[in-house]
């Protein structure tokens, strides 16, 4: 499914939940919608979750 397809269902149920549920609903929906965004792209092997997590310290910030 193309990308804009993607970004219109997303967007369509951000108007749902939006327009018939209130503000608490509507930040629910955006909230799971990025949550599944990130989970599709650690399936799809574009994010490396090790890598944003780690605890490895030779990367310090200057100080």
């Amino acid at each position: 499914m193309p990308w804009p397809v993607i970004g219109l269902i997303f967007g369509l149920a951000l108007g749902f939940a939006g327009a018939f549920g209130g503000v608490g609903p509507f930040f629910l929906v955006l909230f799971l919608g990025a949550l599944g965004y990130v989970v599709g792209r650690v399936i799809e092997g574009s994010v490396d979750l090790g890598q944003i997590f780690s605890t490895d310290r030779t990367r310090r910030r200057p100080r």
